[in-house]
């Protein structure tokens, strides 16, 4: 693989810094530009093409997603992703509207976040953790499903090897629910609940949690 170039924004100096050295620090990624405001961060990708825009939502001049919505004038093959510390329903639609190819959050671990620039930079979106539930509850209201009961899946007929736990989180999951509200409704760990995300995505052969709900909704799966 190429190596995936990346212009960094964000309006404080030490929070680039420790994201710049995470990410060069996988030898696939440079970094080839910084912008501490969301106007120089679109003037960085006019000169500078980079495949990846990273974006902060808050900056001066112009935000994160006014940049990202305004990207593909200032350079048409870059993608823009948004980092951001807020995981609100708001923000996220608005990336989306955007145009963004993905929404990741601040605490995001360093597996995670290299893993998703690489799905992004190959054509693919991607969206962590608890954001990925507002868009699947986006794709439910936009494709609305009904169980069919005069045909049910039996529960020994299971394409995918789902256990029951895996099934009864994946219905959380298409409902809607975060992590922490199915971990407290099944009485587990926030972290068991996601290492289970894990392994149902893994066994259903998709990235996301939108794919996950689509591919669980459109074949019936809970």
């Amino acid at each position: 693989m190429s190596k995936i170039n990346i212009v960094l924004a964000d309006d404080h100096v030490l929070v680039r810094n420790g994201i710049k050295a995470m990410l060069e620090s996988d030898t696939d990624i440079d970094v080839i530009g910084e912008a501490g405001s969301g106007l120089e961060a679109l003037e960085k990708a006019r000169k500078l093409h980079p495949d990846i825009l990273v974006l902060d939502i808050r900056m001066p001049e112009m935000n994160g997603l006014e940049a990202a919505a305004k990207l593909e004038d200032y350079s048409p093959d870059t993608k823009a992703v948004i980092l951001s510390m807020h995981d609100s329903e708001e923000y996220v639609l608005q990336a989306l509207d955007a145009g963004a190819f993905g929404y990741l959050l601040k605490d995001t671990d360093k597996t995670e976040f290299l893993k998703a620039l690489k799905q992004i930079y190959s054509g693919s979106k991607y969206f962590s953790g608890a954001v990925s539930n507002v868009l699947a509850n986006r794709l439910l209201n936009a494709k609305p499903f009904t169980t069919s009961k005069t045909a049910p899946i039996p529960e020994t007929d299971d394409t995918y090897s789902l256990t029951r736990k895996e099934k009864e989180i994946l219905r959380m999951i298409v409902d809607g629910k975060q992590n922490k509200q199915i971990a407290e409704a099944s009485g587990k760990s926030v972290r068991t609940i996601e290492t289970h995300r894990f392994n149902i995505m893994k066994k259903l052969g998709v990235n996301n949690a939108i794919d996950m709900v689509n591919k669980a909704v459109k074949e019936n799966l809970v």
